[in-house]
């Protein structure tokens, strides 16, 4: 900077501006709060069925949140500017004190232009009568003095107008499109991030040569700034794409083995950079692109960490294998995910395009790599960004719309481990679910969500081998999606004209097949944690639609029997479809089965009253939305009927006994037909009491439990049927 323009720079204009922004960061509060209130509020309020119940309101909130974006890139904006003038007016004051003192000692300041100046002593008799004397020597210290005081304050504000300048310009670079949600408090705090970027960067390049106690700064650095966006991006580009994969390639081949206090905290590491790279994902800046481009590019290519003895090699690992393990946490940009998905597919689809060459891929001359602190190897590729779709339901929808990926990803569990992972990813997918998150309201599911579901029945229902897909880890995953799309299961399978009875706020009520829905059931009930999430997903729907029924007649335009009547024969045909599906397993295997599917059913229990606690269904629970004028939305929590879906769960986690018959305990008797049966028509009576005791109802509970108990039974029998037509079976 040069001493001209600090001197005389005009700060007023400046401050003009700072103004300007502080009103309109106000402005923008009030209308981001606005937004969410209004805008928002009003639409998940709303009563939206079709596009509108998904598309509409998903617009909607990306708005409203767009405002807060906008307020939140204005105040950081207000709050650097304002920081920086405060700077720059302080090194003023500083720099022209300094040379007001100067002049008290004869010493004069000169702008040289571009940055530089010179300090020069005045003529004086005294000095040129003892030129070599005390006096020159003092007068000249003191212009050295001033020299240096005046750059170090023409450093500072130098210092102060460059960083505030990057900072800002990174804050723009980070979206191409809207604002950034990039948050700090003054310049100094964003410098210090930028800073601290291109250090931990700079260490990263060789960390052969990081000590035990550097190695822990750095982690401890990345913990701190793993959710900042300029550090993020900074450390990122600083460091390249193909440096980054070096970098963790190194660490693993550094410290494998690693055990006790040194293993937890390189599983930190992991998680840290993992994040730090997930938030970096999301900069839109020229730099950051090509450090995506890098990093897909290098997928292929062979990592190595060189040699620390001669003649000693290196286990290699594939790029997609590096990056995928850094992919356990955080939520990667849905963009990049999508871009990386395309080329890491090619490779896992191999030379076949089956999946039956995918195990011998990812491990052919890698099995003894390890890039994972923890559980896994890190060899697959596909687990870790089938995890980094557990945490973007949008990428994990894009992912598996497309019916030849999905259908690939799930034959491919046939020859490699990553069942659970893919399980996981296909839960959120269909859901719109963060895995393991708990949002507020039961989502709506979109066309594609609900085509998504349909084609993953429709592949588990294939005749010619679709079974086999149904095993260990991801059977529990088809059974909490056929819980989460119960509305839509009930009407496939009830047909067409039943949607006030089976009331539902997903856009593609009918958009799952009757066959498919049937054979998939019956599928995935054979897995103990697949059969007990469906049981549990149908009787909380269940329970909920006969409360919603029971407590609002006006839902359904024929009489509350008949309702009833329709839901619990439902019901039966469901849970017939479950129980025979048990049946007909090996009897061989009973006594096992049996433990298994008793324990599924309190592990499960467990679950789903977790998320019932929580007064509304999330994720894996289907709840009837409260009816079309809103009623009832002030004695319903979040607007959806799930009181009683709560007594429901807690009588099959509880294993209660059934009436009449002291020795059987509600649904513990999972291969016993007859046991099954009585204990769906005594749930149902039950669910039903409830509702007509908590909503005052003038039903009469006996007319209704003998009601109950001919639909049930309907229900059940056509269940036998209905499988004899699509399935073939042992009993057959």
């Amino acid at each position: 900077m040069d001493l001209s323009a600090l001197r005389h720079g005009n700060f007023h204009q400046l401050g003009e501006a700072i103004t300007d922004w502080r009103n309109m960061t106000k402005h923008l509060k009030t209308l981001a709060e606005d937004a969410d209130k209004n805008l928002k509020g009003k639409a998940r309020k709303a009563n939206w069925a079709g596009m509108n119940a998904t598309v509409t309101r998903e617009f909607i909130d990306k708005t409203a949140g767009e405002f807060y974006d906008a307020h939140t890139q204005a105040d950081t904006v207000t709050k650097i500017l304002s920081d920086t003038r405060g700077e720059l007016i302080d090194c003023r004051a500083q720099v022209n004190d300094a040379i007001e003192r100067g002049l008290k000692k004869n010493l004069t300041v000169m702008d040289m232009g571009d940055g530089s100046f010179v300090v020069t002593r005045s003529t004086r008799p005294d000095w040129a009568s003892d030129p070599g004397g005390q006096k020159d020597t003092t007068c000249q210290k003191d212009a050295d003095d001033l020299r240096d005081e005046i750059q170090r304050i023409l450093d500072k504000a130098t210092e102060s107008d460059n960083s505030a300048a990057k900072v800002l310009k990174l804050l723009v670079d980070q979206v191409k499109h809207g604002f950034s949600d990039a948050s700090y408090a003054d310049r100094d705090q964003a410098a210090n991030a930028l800073k601290a970027a291109e250090r931990m960067a700079k260490l990263a390049e060789h960390p052969e040569d990081m000590s035990p106690k550097e190695l822990t700064a750095f982690n401890r650095t990345l913990k701190k700034y793993r959710d900042d966006d300029l550090f993020a991006e900074r450390f990122a580009t600083s460091l390249g794409g193909k440096n980054t994969l070096q970098f963790w390639k190194d660490i693993t081949d550094l410290h494998a083995g690693a055990r006790g206090k040194e293993l937890d905290e390189l599983k930190d590491l992991q998680k840290n950079l993992s994040m730090t790279l997930a938030t970096a994902t999301y900069s839109d800046s020229s730099k950051m692109d090509q450090w995506k481009q890098d990093v897909i590019g290098e997928g292929t290519t062979s990592i190595r960490t060189k040699p620390s003895q001669p003649f000693q090699t290196s286990t290699g690992a594939l790029g997609f294998q590096v990056m995928s393990s850094l992919m356990h946490d955080g939520k990667y940009d849905t963009e990049f995910l999508n871009d990386y998905k395309k080329e890491l597919l090619k490779a896992d689809e191999g030379p076949t395009g089956e999946g039956k060459n995918t195990d011998e891929y990812w491990k052919g001359g890698r099995q003894n790599a390890d890039l994972v602190f923890g559980k896994g190897d890190g060899t697959d590729a596909v687990i870790g960004f089938m995890d980094a779709l557990t945490q973007n339901p949008e990428a994990a929808e894009r992912t598996f719309e497309t019916q030849s990926d999905l259908n690939h990803l799930l034959q491919s569990t046939k020859y490699t481990d990553r069942g659970e992972y893919l399980g996981h990813a296909l839960e959120v997918a269909v859901t719109g679910v963060k895995y393991g998150d708990t949002p507020d309201e039961p989502l709506p599911h979109s066309d594609k969500q609900v085509s998504i579901m349909q084609n993953i029945m429709h592949a588990v229902a294939d005749p010619a081998g679709g079974a086999s897909l149904v095993k260990e880890g991801i059977g529990e995953s088809f059974g909490n999606m056929a819980a989460a799309y119960m509305p839509e299961i009930g009407l496939s399978l009830a047909g067409p004209g039943a949607e006030t009875i089976f009331p539902t706020n997903s856009a593609a009520p009918y958009g799952l097949d009757k066959t498919d829905a049937t054979r998939f059931l019956y599928e995935v009930a054979r897995d103990p944690a697949g059969n007990a999430s469906i049981l549990y997903g149908e009787s909380i729907y269940t329970s909920s639609a006969l409360e919603a029924h029971i407590a609002d007649p006006s839902i359904f335009d024929g009489t509350t029997n008949d309702a009833i009547l329709a839901v619990t024969k439902n019901s039966g045909l469901i849970q017939g479809i479950l129980a025979h599906s048990r049946a007909d397993m090996d009897i061989s295997d009973s006594v096992q089965q049996q433990e298994d599917y008793n324990d599924a059913l309190k592990q499960k229990g467990d679950y789903f009253k977790t998320l019932l606690s929580t007064g509304v269904g999330v994720g894996s629970v289907a709840l009837v939305p409260a009816t079309p004028a809103g009623a009832l939305v002030g004695a319903v929590a979040g607007g959806f009927f799930g009181g009683v879906s709560g007594m429901a769960v807690d009588r099959i986690l509880e294993g209660q006994e059934l009436d009449g018959a002291l020795d059987e305990a509600l649904y513990r008797n999972g291969q016993d037909l007859n046991s099954s049966e009585d204990s769906a028509k005594q749930q149902n009576q039950w669910s039903a009491l409830d509702a007509i005791n908590k909503h005052h109802s003038d039903l009469k509970p006996g007319a209704t439990e003998n009601l109950i108990r001919d639909a049930v039974g309907d229900g059940w029998r056509d269940s036998d049927s209905l499988l004899e037509d699509v399935h073939s079976r042992p009993s057959a």
